[in-house]
């Protein structure tokens, strides 16, 4: 049977529009209905490699878990990896397309909106249901000329809209109310009523808010959803990362303290998810403000911008004190780009990030990058030389440089499979120590047996700490997240109505 198109669209960014989208497919799913998850453009530093090869956001692959999906880029047709202030990488249908500024890129619509109504087809004829997402306000006036993700969107699939707003950070009634007035007729004729999100308390004490948002707009308010601060599941906005690094004090007394450096282009911190939720490990993001002592592992995570992430170390300081704490016995790995700045010197002669320069690395690794023009997106299997009881690993390349080694070390892993095609390689770096190694590949903690191995190898450097890791599945854990997150829409929204929406 199939459906009409639903369409999740909000009132500003980072008001729960990726984890309603997540929630919905999860609990259509649950009732037997093939439904997949849709965004035209997605603007994210957090991205997956899809087993094709394409690359595409990390929202959308949450989704496609939800609704029990391999993640397929047709999910997210256009993103966008902002690269600097002013501009980003345009990647499409998985592919990069080129680095464009706004004002350029805004000329690429008639383009891109044929590709992105291909790649929606495509979906719309292999599932019954569609739940799209929309992309930060859907009522910024100077922004719908060049509409893509919104309701331009909505219109060309023919959904019924909802709208999601943040009762948290305030100003609900000018959210809710302000946005309906602001709407063309059109609009106001697609959308069919409202969720309001992150309700703290007892939600009996805004019946009289959903009263006055019903009157002035002639609109349901669908559901009072409640915050759900206990609930763990992949995030990729920026503001997301904002809230992981004011998290404050270290937690656990005794666990393991692992630190991720809060690069200005830090990109797929989702590869630290899994130690996030690890007992006896406590993870923090850190800047130039914190100190470094203490640590049992610091990270380089990845970078959208490998030399201006450089430039930044060593503007606030940070460069020499990791060189500082590498010196005194400190343990680091680098992921990407990471890997890249934990080198002796990135090379970028073709200004694939900006004008072309060069600019030395850390100097504790004896590897030199040299950024290219072409980007390597692969699914890998691999192993770890020395650590094969960790088992084959599934991890994904996504970088645009060459890296070559001109020293003393041995390689972090062995890849043996490239988009599933048989292939001998190594990948990363291990110095002789073993204390700094690195690596392109992302995702590696996700693997159970390989983050088991690697915690417990970590452990004996915090005295007296049981050395024996939990067993845990972070695969299952998202399961159980999703299901969480179908249980409490099931619960406070009215899917009676939901579902009235979809019948064609």
């Amino acid at each position: 049977m199939k459906y009409r198109p639903l369409m999740v669209l909000g009132s500003g960014s980072d008001v729960g529009k990726s984890i309603m989208v997540a929630g919905l497919c999860r609990i259509f799913r649950q009732e037997g209905i093939r439904v997949a998850p849709f965004k035209a453009q997605n603007m994210a530093l957090n991205s997956f490699i899809t087993p094709e090869g394409g690359e595409m956001g990390r929202a959308q692959v949450v989704q496609a878990q939800a609704a029990g999906l391999v993640p397929h880029v047709d999910m997210n047709p256009v993103l966008l990896k902002p690269s600097s202030e002013v501009g980003s990488q345009v990647i499409v249908q998985g592919r990069v397309y080129g680095n464009f500024s706004a004002r350029d890129y805004y000329r690429l619509k008639p383009r891109l909106v044929k590709k992105v109504m291909e790649s929606y087809r495509r979906l719309a004829q292999a599932y019954d249901l569609i739940v799209l997402e929309g992309a930060g306000s859907a009522v910024e006036l100077n922004l719908k000329k060049n509409d893509l993700v919104n309701f331009a969107m909505a219109k060309k699939a023919g959904a019924a809209v909802l709208l999601v707003a943040d009762i948290d950070r305030g100003g609900v009634f000018a959210a809710t109310i302000g946005a309906f007035h602001l709407l063309t007729p059109s609009e106001r004729r697609m959308l069919r009523g409202f969720i309001i999100n992150k309700f703290r308390g007892d939600a009996a004490l805004f019946e009289a808010g959903v009263a006055i948002i019903e009157r002035r707009t002639k609109r349901p308010v669908l559901g009072v959803v409640p915050y759900a601060n206990d609930l763990v599941l992949p995030e990729e906005d920026s503001v997301a990362l904002s809230r992981k690094r004011s998290a404050g004090a270290w937690g656990e007394v005794g666990g393991l303290r692992i630190g991720v450096v809060r690069l200005p282009h830090i990109s797929n911190y989702t590869d630290f998810d899994p130690l996030e939720q690890e007992p006896g490990v406590n993870l923090r993001y850190v800047d130039h403000r914190d100190e470094l002592d203490g640590l049992d592992l610091l990270i380089l995570p990845g970078t959208k911008n490998t030399i201006s992430d450089l430039l930044y170390l060593k503007e606030t300081g940070l460069f020499r004190r990791i060189q500082a704490y590498a010196e005194a016995g400190g343990r680091l790995a680098g992921i990407c780009g990471g890997y890249q700045i934990l080198g002796q010197e990135v090379r970028d002669p073709l200004g694939v990030e900006g004008d072309p320069r060069a600019e030395a690395g850390l100097q504790l690794l004896p590897v030199v990058t040299t950024l290219a023009g072409t980007k390597t997106t692969t699914q890998v299997e691999a192993r770890a030389p020395g650590r094969r009881d960790g088992g084959v690993l599934s991890a994904y390349e996504i970088h645009m440089g060459v890296t070559e080694t001109q020293g003393e070390g041995q390689p972090a892993f062995e890849i043996f499979s490239r988009n599933g095609q048989p292939q001998q390689v190594d990948d990363g770096w291990v110095s002789p120590d073993r204390r700094v190694w690195g690596t392109y590949l992302h995702g590696l903690f996700d693997n159970d047996g390989w983050r088991r191995v690697f915690l417990q190898e970590l452990r004996p450097t915090r005295p007296g700490m049981d050395t024996t890791a939990p067993a845990t599945s972070y695969e299952n854990f998202q399961e159980v997240q999703l299901d969480r997150l179908a249980d409490l829409l099931r619960r406070h929204l009215d899917l009676a109505q939901i579902k009235a929406m979809i019948q064609t």
